[in-house]
């Protein structure tokens, strides 16, 4: 049978080229298509590790089969995508084992510009999840990069993001069974303060959930209208969340005050820790460095401590260890180990730093520095180099230079001859500890001189470093005064007792 069948097709085919001309066929070349090309022009979903490969194609039936799909949009020689691909694989390995309705895939967006194009997809990787077949609003992945952030964002959205709690047991093992739980105390859980809350849900994967309407419930745990309660064995223990029965629950809102509150009041900079601090999102961040083998330093750690509570959500206070871990940031703030102990106020929008010049780790300091700085009383260089009502001479200085410590006295004294001169100002910063946006210090010292007006100024300071020759720049303008040119002497007029200095010598200065 193969024989024959083999005979009558090269029989047809034979034929068909005999009656091509007759018929007004053109001969054309034959067109070979691969395998792997077969597969991308049809719409069966293939797989590899357990991940749905996806194309142009085959999307609309991957969407259409599966509730929920995450779809990674990956470009080959990405090394961010090489690095998630075996976690990735493990992920959706670990959901088709549960059972979940939920399943991974992925697009070589490279390839398939079209769907790249789609989905607005600019930087590799890029999740993206699908539901319930929606294509015109996928929702961004917004969990961690690994195995188990993959699977546990994928199972909040697969099933109740939030565990119902029936009773005192339930509720009380629920409580117990983590460091930290979030328990949504509702009267109706169908109403709207619910479903924001278990939207919120969704979001904080990393920490369990729960849900009650009980009246036992609302009894046992001494409450009697909708409330968030934030469970937790460190700090307070816990933290209650009142719903405004007018406004409701804002998702944005209860998002960040749980994420605050559900990090220690004080929390030590660690490689454990370091991803909690810089995902929190909280403002602005007070810094200790100190180290941690000296009790002396250990102990300002209780003043810090008091005057954290009243910053709860603004700022996060973190005690970093010079010699320890912390070691790593200091050069990022231009310290050494030897500068501990110290605080700073970071501004986390544009990584302004605040240092505290205060001796004092007392609480009140603190809280003081704080809320100056929250409350713009605080200026910064900028502010001040640059105001248009003023003449500014700026001395910039790092606290090791010798050749600083050796003209503070005469700066004192600048300060103090200018001090009645509203339109002059005498300041100093310590360009270690501090960072000036568009100028960059290569020496110490460097002095500099702003002049009022618009214009955004500078002059550099290239005079002998003295209380006089600082009072002629200022007097001037910020110009030194030329000097009339010395009347060179005649043999006769010499008395013998002064060599002429050798040319080009000039004013002395101090080359760093």
């Amino acid at each position: 049978m193969r024989g024959c069948g083999a005979r009558l097709v090269w029989l047809l085919g034979l034929g068909l080229a005999w009656l091509g001309p007759v018929l007004g066929g053109e001969e054309k070349d034959v067109e070979v298509v691969t395998e792997e090309e077969a597969e991308m022009l049809s719409d069966e979903l293939g797989e590899e590790d357990g991940v749905l490969v996806l194309h142009e194609h085959n999307f609309a039936r991957a969407l259409s089969e599966h509730r929920l799909l995450l779809v990674e949009f990956y470009a080959p020689w990405c090394g961010h995508c090489q690095q998630l691909a075996p976690a990735y694989a493990e992920a959706a390995a670990v959901l088709r084992n549960e059972s979940s309705p939920a399943r991974l895939g992925k697009v070589d967006a490279t390839a398939q510009t079209a769907l790249a194009n789609e989905f607005g997809i600019t930087s590799y990787p890029t999740l993206k999840l699908f539901r319930d077949g929606n294509r015109t609003h996928p929702i961004d992945y917004t969990g961690h990069m690994d195995m188990k952030g993959i699977v546990r964002w994928m199972q909040r959205r697969a099933g109740p993001s939030a565990t119902l709690l029936q009773d005192t047991d339930t509720a009380s093992t629920f409580i117990s069974s983590q460091d930290l739980v979030v328990i949504g105390f509702f009267k109706d859980l169908g109403g709207e303060a619910a479903r924001a809350f278990y939207e919120v849900a969704m979001e904080m994967v990393d920490v369990p959930f729960g849900v009650a309407e009980a009246t036992e419930l609302f009894q046992a745990y001494g409450l009697s209208a909708d409330t968030v309660c934030l469970f937790k064995k460190f700090d307070e223990g816990r933290t209650d969340f009142p719903v405004d029965p007018a406004q409701g629950l804002d998702v944005a809102e209860l998002t960040q005050l749980l994420r605050a509150h559900s990090l220690e009041l004080v929390m030590e900079f660690t490689s454990e820790t370091s991803d909690q601090i810089f995902s929190a999102k909280i403002p602005h961040h007070m810094l200790l460095f100190l180290n941690k083998s000296s009790s002396a330093q250990l102990a300002l750690r209780d003043g810090f401590r008091a005057a954290a509570g009243a910053f709860r959500g603004e700022v996060l206070f973190v005690v970093v260890d010079v010699d320890g871990y912390g070691a790593n940031v200091l050069t990022f703030f231009g310290m050494t180990p030897a500068d501990a102990p110290t605080l700073r106020l970071v501004k986390m929008k544009n990584n302004r730093k605040y240092r505290m010049e205060q001796d004092s780790f007392s609480d009140t300091a603190i809280s003081t520095f704080i809320q100056a700085v929250l409350d713009g009383k605080v200026k910064t260089f900028e502010q001040v180099a640059f105001d248009e009502t003023k003449n500014v001479f700026v001395k910039f200085y790092a606290p090791w230079c010798s050749h600083c410590q050796a003209m503070a006295a005469a700066w004192e004294e600048l300060g103090e001859r200018y001090k009645d001169h509203e339109d002059i100002v005498i300041a100093e910063l310590d360009a270690t500890a501090n960072e000036m946006e568009n100028i960059t210090i290569t020496g110490f010292p460097t002095l500099s001189y702003f002049p009022a007006g618009p214009g955004r100024k500078m002059v550099e300071f290239k005079g002998s470093r003295d209380l006089e020759t600082f009072s002629k720049f200022l007097e001037n303008g910020g110009m030194l005064p030329e000097e009339p040119p010395a009347v060179p002497k005649t043999p006769e007029d010499s008395t013998g007792t002064k060599e002429q200095s050798p040319p080009g010598t000039g004013v002395s200065r101090d080359e760093l």
